[in-house]
């Protein structure tokens, strides 16, 4: 026969309502009392239902999270970071994986009785504007990580690109490189225009003038086919920084076919430290961006607004971090 939390309140000589109490931690009940329920608890096997509990307390113990794909490590690795740190607070993480805020099947998901609090990671602005409008209709709490567009009317999480765009470029110039170019990402993107202001800022403050700016996307085959332009019209430059590894891989992958030295003819940096940066020969400089440091601060913050401890909405800006590999050398004489 199951046993209740009736048979429990039996067992420990309490009424319900203090097990009820002592199932959802509360500060109320006496400590030996707790003990008692817990005790009871034990002898009797009873395992509470997660259900109830929720209800009980009034919330699901559901975080949910969406993102437009999966094919990205950096992604990956932020979503793992969370989906830890959000266990130790005792919540399950949800993933959504959705090309666009149109993509209705995965919406049903963000209902006020389905998930506690969302976590909006890397969408369009368009999409972002969408979710942020929706959600606050539902007055559900969310945060967002790596947002396109700066809004100081949410909470958010973005990595200080600048920073990383002007350390990249400022690497390079220490090397002793005069001609930088910069393969920038997607203009619609905060990320892809701090990068380039920061390589344009790095520049000046040199005293140089950009050899040369692209425009790409986030991926291998985008930095391919512009080395491969290059290359073909003999107008390769000897240092470049990409938007990100994926183009930077794709850089070194037309390099490397048309037999060109990295980083003897050519140096290349990156943005992300993806895990392929690392594993790809030669091995990638790049900047970091911390998934840890970003996946629990979008916890704590998302947390906070789940409790009513948050003390208004807040963008909160985390410093990369340059790596230094292979595939960076000072500029021939």
């Amino acid at each position: 026969m199951k046993v209740s939390i009736f048979d429990v309140a039996k067992k420990s000589g309490l009424s319900v309502v203090t097990v009820s109490r002592v199932l959802n931690n509360s500060s109320s009940v006496r400590q030996k009392n707790k003990e008692k329920v817990l005790q009871a608890m034990k002898e009797l096997d009873y395992h509470p239902n997660a259900a109830a509990r929720s209800l009980a307390r009034g919330k699901t113990g559901i975080i949910g999270l969406t993102l437009t794909t999966l094919h990205d490590s950096f992604f990956d690795a932020v979503v793992n970071e969370i989906n830890g740190k959000l266990a130790e607070h005792g919540y399950y993480l949800a993933l959504s994986v959705a090309k666009s805020y149109a993509d209705t099947v995965h919406r049903p998901l963000f209902e006020e009785d389905r998930v506690d609090g969302v976590i909006l990671l890397s969408l369009s602005p368009k999409d972002e504007d969408e979710y942020i409008i929706d959600l606050s209709k539902k007055n559900i709490p969310f945060v967002m990580i790596d947002n396109s567009e700066r809004n100081p009317f949410v909470t958010s999480i973005i990595v200080d690109n600048f920073r990383g765009g002007y350390e990249a470029t400022k690497h390079l110039i220490d090397l002793g490189h005069t001609e930088i170019a910069h393969i920038a990402g997607p203009e619609h993107y905060l990320s892809s225009r701090e990068r380039e202001r920061g390589y344009m800022a790095a520049l000046a403050d040199a005293g140089l003038e950009p050899y040369r700016i692209e425009r790409g996307t986030f991926e291998i085959p985008s930095g391919y086919r512009i080395a491969m332009d290059w290359i073909a019209a003999g107008q390769l430059p000897p240092a470049i920084f990409a938007a990100d590894d994926y183009i930077a891989l794709g850089v070194m992958d037309a390099c490397l076919n048309e037999g060109i030295r990295i980083p003897r003819d050519v140096s290349i940096v990156g943005f992300d430290d993806q895990v392929l940066a690392s594993e790809f020969r030669p091995m990638l400089t790049t900047i970091r961006q911390p998934a840890d440091k970003i996946a629990a601060m979008g916890v704590d913050l998302l947390l906070a607004a789940i409790n009513d401890t948050s003390t208004g909405n807040v963008t909160v800006q985390i410093e990369p971090e340059l790596i230094v590999r292979e595939s960076t050398a000072p500029r021939k004489a």
